[in-house]
C-alpha cells in the first residue's frame, strides 16, 4: 500500500488538455490561473484513452506529459487517472465483444461506461494502457497519487461473459449440487427448477428475486475485483510517497442521492490507500449541505473514519446549479466539515461540444475569469494560509450513531418496492427511507456514520445508537450481532421492511422480524399501504412531539400492523418461534413490557402499534413500523436520542447533557453544526448557514474563531467594506453562549 493520507489540503480541478479546441494552447494560461486561485492539484488522463493510445500498441503521452509539466512548472501537483473507464474505437471494431450487454440488448459504442468489466479482450488491452501510462508517469515529480478507473460499476453488464462467470461462481458455492441451489432459491416456482447445468438460463428476465439479487452481488463482487486488479498494476510502478484511490458515486436522483446499487463501496474501498469520492448537489435555493454531508459521512466510514478525498464536486455543474454569491465557498468548507481533505472540481474550463457541453466547469466557454472562478479561489487562497490550514486539515471525527446500510436491501427493495411488493408498482425505494433517516439527523445536527450490514460486533460497540432503515435483507450473523449489541447496551432504531428476508432474499417462514421478536418486544404478520387517510397518533413521550403538535400525521407508503408480544395470539408453529427468538442465555428483561409509542387512527388499524420501544438487558429496541413524512421522523429520532440519553438530547432533556453538545442540538433547524478534532487535538466547530437570511444564535463553542464570515459580492469577489463590518472577525475570541451572527450563505469555524 502507498501513502495513506495526504500531506496539505488539496484544492483543485480535472485538467483536459485533450479537450482544448483545435490550435488554441492556453495551458500556460491556465496555470497561471489556478495559481491565483489557490489550486494546487490537477487531475488528469482518466477518461481518454483514444488519445493515449490512437491506434492499437501505438502510444501518444504528448498531452499527459504537457500536462505534467506544466503543472510542475507552477508548483501544482498531478493525479494520474487509469483511462479504462471510456474505451476507444479501434477496440470496439477489433473486439466487438468488449461492449457490455445490458437488459436493453447489446451494446452500441458511443457513451463512457459501455464495457463488460469482465471480458477477456477488454482486460487485455486496459492493462497494456495501464502498464504503459504508469511507467511513463510514475517517477514525475509531479504525480501525488493515480485514479484508478472512474465511478466505476458493473454498467448492468448481461453478457455471456458475466453470466458465464456466475454460473462457474454458483456451481462452486453450491459444490455442483442443482438440488442445492433449487432449494435454496425456491426455483420449482413456476417452473424455473433448473435440472442441468448446461440448461442454465439467461438471468436477464428472471422473476426470482432471489436469483437476481445473487446475481447483483456476484457483479458487485465484479466491480471489487476490478479496482483490486488495477490498483495491484499501479502498484508494481507507484513511488512509497504516492497514494491509489477512486472516486465513488452515489445512488443518482438529480444529484447525489444515496447508496450506489452497483458497487459495494465497502468492499471495493479495500483495495485503495484512499477513500474518495465525487458528490453533486442542488444548489441556489435548493442547498441545503444534506448532499454535501451524505456523501463525505459515508466514504468517510468507508475506511473506519480516515479522511477522504473529493475528487469531482460541481463548480457552475448543468442547468440551475450556478451558485449564488457565497455559495462556492460555503460548499467548499462543507466537505472540510465532513473530513475531507480534498475539493475538486469536475472540471477546468467548460467542453466546447459532445455530451457535457452544458455540465461547465470553474470556467465557461470563453475561458475568462468569472464569479464562479473568482469565489473559488476565495476559498482556495484561504485554505492556503498555514495558519488556517494546519488547524483544520485532517479533520477526526468519533460519532456515537451509526446508520447500517446493505447493497443487498438495495437491490431486494427495487424488486419488492415498499408500497408494492412489486418493481412495477411505484413508492418508496432503499435510499428514500436512508435519506429520510439520514436528513431527519442532519437536521438535529446529530452526526453519523455508516456501517455495512456484515460490521463486526466491535465495531457496532463504537456507538450508542445503530439504525437499520430498511434494512430488507438480514443473514442470521447480522441478526445475532445487532441483538447482543442491544443486549449490551446498544440502542437500535429499525424501521419498517427490516429483517424481513436472509442476505439472499429468502424471505423468513417464522415470525417476523427473525429472530428479534424478543429484543423488539413485539411482532406482525400483516401490512398494507394506508389507503385512503390513515393518521399515526403519537402518544406517551412523542404525545407533544414539537413538529407534530397540531397536525395529523399521515402514515406513508406501508404500514405495518405491530402487535406487542404481550397481547399477541398464539398460532401453529409459535412453539418454533418462542424456541427462535428466546436462545439459551436471553437477557431476563425479554419479557419486560413493550411501550407503545404510536397507535394507527384508523377504525380497521386502530388496535395495532405503529411505533414499540422494548427494553433487552442492558439496551433498547425501537421499531418504526411506517414511514414517516420529514418532520415527524425528526420528531421521533430526537425522542429516541433523548430516551437514550445521547449527547445534547438527555433523557430529561438538553440540561442533563453537556453544556456544549446541548447547544449544539438546541440550534438544530437555525445552523447546521459538523465537528471534529484536529491533529492537535482541539475541537473543529463548523457553523454553516444553508439559508438566504443572516440567522443570529448562541456560540455552541468556545474558542478561537480560524475562519470567519465574509461577504461576497456579485463578482465572486469578497466585499470588504460590508465584510469589515460583521461582527465575528477571523482571530475572535468566541464563549459558550455568545451571541453570532451568520450573513446568508456563509460559515464560521471555532477551533478550541
Amino acid at each position: 500500500m502507498g501513502k495513506q493520507t495526504v500531506d496539505h489540503f488539496l484544492f483543485g480541478a480535472a485538467y483536459y488538455d485533450e479537450y482544448m479546441p483545435q490550435g488554441l494552447d492556453r495551458i500556460e494560461t491556465d496555470m497561471r490561473m489556478m495559481n491565483h486561485a489557490g489550486i494546487n492539484v490537477i487531475r488528469i488522463a482518466e477518461s481518454t484513452w483514444s488519445t493515449c493510445e490512437p491506434q492499437p500498441g501505438v502510444f501518444d503521452f504528448s498531452h499527459v506529459d504537457r500536462a505534467l509539466d506544466a503543472a510542475h512548472r507552477h508548483g501544482i501537483s498531478v493525479i494520474i487517472g487509469t483511462p479504462t473507464y471510456a474505451v476507444p474505437t479501434w477496440l470496439v471494431r477489433m473486439h466487438p465483444d468488449v461492449l457490455a450487454v445490458t437488459p436493453h440488448g447489446p451494446g452500441k459504442y458511443g457513451p463512457r461506461q459501455i464495457m463488460d468489466i469482465v471480458n477477456g479482450s477488454y482486460r487485455y488491452y486496459a492493462e497494456r494502457v495501464i502498464r504503459k501510462l504508469i511507467a511513463h508517469v510514475a517517477q514525475h515529480p509531479a504525480v501525488i497519487g493515480y485514479q484508478v478507473d472512474n465511478e466505476t460499476k458493473y454498467y448492468d453488464s448481461v453478457s455471456p461473459d458475466m453470466q458465464a462467470l456466475f454460473i462457474k461462481y454458483l456451481h462452486g458455492k453450491f459444490n455442483g449440487d442443482l438440488d442445492a441451489l433449487n432449494a435454496h432459491f425456491g426455483l420449482d416456482y413456476w417452473s424455473n427448477r433448473i435440472n442441468a447445468w448446461e440448461d442454465f438460463p439467461d438471468v436477464t428476465n428472471t422473476i426470482n428475486q432471489s436469483l437476481r439479487g445473487e446475481f447483483d452481488r456476484f457483479r458487485r463482487e465484479q466491480v471489487t475485483e476490478f479496482l483490486a486488479w488495477q490498483a495491484g498494476i499501479v502498484r508494481e510502478y507507484a513511488r512509497d510517497d504516492q497514494f491509489v484511490t477512486q472516486n465513488f458515486d452515489f445512488g443518482w436522483r438529480g444529484g447525489s442521492y444515496g447508496v450506489q446499487p452497483a458497487v459495494d463501496h465497502f468492499k471495493a474501498a479495500r483495495a485503495l490507500d484512499i477513500a474518495g469520492c465525487d458528490i453533486y448537489h442542488p444548489t441556489q435555493d435548493d442547498l441545503t449541505g444534506k448532499e454535501i454531508a451524505f456523501g463525505g459521512d459515508l466514504t468517510r466510514s468507508l475506511k473506519d473514519g480516515a479522511n477522504y478525498l473529493v475528487l469531482e464536486t460541481e463548480a457552475q455543474g448543468n442547468h440551475g446549479w450556478l451558485p449564488f454569491p457565497g455559495q462556492m465557498r460555503l460548499q467548499a468548507y462543507s466537505h472540510l466539515a465532513s473530513g475531507a481533505d480534498m475539493v475538486e472540481y469536475w472540471h477546468w474550463h467548460s467542453i466546447h461540444n459532445s455530451a457535457e457541453t452544458y455540465w461547465k466547469g470553474l470556467l465557461s466557454h470563453d475561458f475568462e475569469p468569472n464569479p464562479t472562478y473568482e469565489e473559488a479561489g476565495v476559498f482556495g487562497r484561504e485554505i492556503a494560509r498555514p495558519e488556517i490550514a494546519k488547524r483544520l486539515l485532517h479533520l477526526k471525527k468519533r460519532n456515537t450513531v451509526a446508520i447500517m446500510v446493505s447493497n443487498e436491501a438495495l437491490t431486494a427493495l427495487g424488486g419488492f418496492r415498499i408500497a408494492s411488493g412489486t418493481s412495477w408498482g411505484g413508492g418508496a425505494e432503499y435510499n428514500d427511507v436512508v435519506r429520510r433517516v439520514y436528513d431527519a439527523l442532519f437536521e438535529l445536527n446529530v452526526e453519523c456514520d455508516f456501517v455495512p450490514a456484515d460490521a463486526p460486533a466491535e465495531r457496532l460497540a463504537d456507538y450508542a445508537m445503530v439504525i437499520t432503515p430498511a434494512l430488507y435483507d438480514a443473514s442470521d450473523e447480522t441478526i445475532e450481532r445487532l441483538r447482543a449489541y442491544v443486549a449490551d447496551g446498544g440502542h437500535l432504531v429499525s424501521t419498517l421492511r427490516s429483517f424481513v428476508a436472509d442476505e439472499e432474499t429468502t424471505v423468513w417462514h417464522n415470525r417476523a422480524p427473525h429472530h428479534l421478536t424478543d429484543v423488539f418486544g413485539m411482532s406482525y404478520n400483516q401490512f398494507t399501504p394506508p389507503k385512503g387517510r390513515v393518521t399515526v397518533d403519537f402518544a406517551g413521550p412523542l404525545a407533544d412531539a414539537a413538529e407534530t403538535a397540531g397536525r395529523a400525521v399521515q402514515a406513508e407508503e406501508l404500514i405495518e400492523l405491530l402487535k406487542p408480544n404481550g397481547d399477541r395470539t398464539f398460532s401453529a408453529g409459535d412453539d418454533d418461534d418462542v424456541a427462535d427468538n428466546a436462545p439459551v442465555g436471553a437477557p431476563a428483561s425479554a419479557a419486560a413490557a413493550t411501550e407503545v409509542l404510536a397507535c394507527y387512527g384508523h377504525y380497521a388499524w386502530k388496535d395495532y402499534a405503529a411505533i414499540t420501544r422494548h427494553a433487552f438487558g442492558k439496551g433498547t429496541a425501537e421499531w418504526i413500523g411506517t414511514m414517516l413524512d420529514a418532520d415527524a421522523t425528526r420528531a421521533v429520532l430526537r425522542e429516541a436520542l433523548a430516551h437514550a440519553g445521547l449527547a445534547g438530547f438527555g433523557a430529561a432533556g438538553a440540561a442533563t447533557a453537556d453544556a456544549t453538545d446541548a447547544a449544539v442540538a438546541a440550534l438544530a433547524g437555525k445552523v447546521s453544526v459538523r465537528r471534529g478534532v484536529n491533529e492537535a487535538g482541539e475541537t473543529v466547530t463548523y457553523l454553516l448557514n444553508y439559508a438566504a437570511e443572516p440567522v443570529t444564535f448562541a456560540s455552541p463553542a468556545a474558542g478561537e474563531v480560524v475562519v470567519a464570515p465574509k461577504v461576497i459580492a456579485t463578482n465572486g469577489l469578497v466585499d470588504d467594506d460590508v465584510t469589515d463590518l460583521l461582527p465575528i472577525r477571523e482571530g475572535d475570541s468566541v464563549a459558550l453562549g455568545d451571541e453570532l451572527t451568520l450573513p446568508r450563505w456563509n460559515l464560521a469555524v471555532i477551533v478550541g
